[in-house]
């Protein structure tokens, strides 16, 4: 019998888990998650990983929603 090695991932603040066979990029990570490169920070471990980079069977990942605002404007 064969163990299937996978990739777990929690999208954060959600709290929703993923466990998806193999390695894979980064990119595809957050297609699986139906998020876009640039709206989440993927994150195994302290490291910040690139939508290109890939993820390796056994990696436990942090993938963190991007909020974007900034201060008002003074007048």
């Amino acid at each position: 019998m064969l163990a299937c090695i996978v990739v777990k991932a929690v999208l954060l603040p959600q709290k929703r888990t993923l466990e998806l066979p193999g390695r894979r990029r980064v990119s595809d990570l957050l297609a699986a998650f139906k998020l876009t490169p640039g709206t989440a920070m993927v994150i195994r471990g302290d490291a910040l990983l690139t939508d290109g980079e890939f993820i390796e069977p056994d990696d436990e990942i942090e993938i963190r929603s991007v909020v974007s605002g900034g201060a008002p404007a003074e007048q």
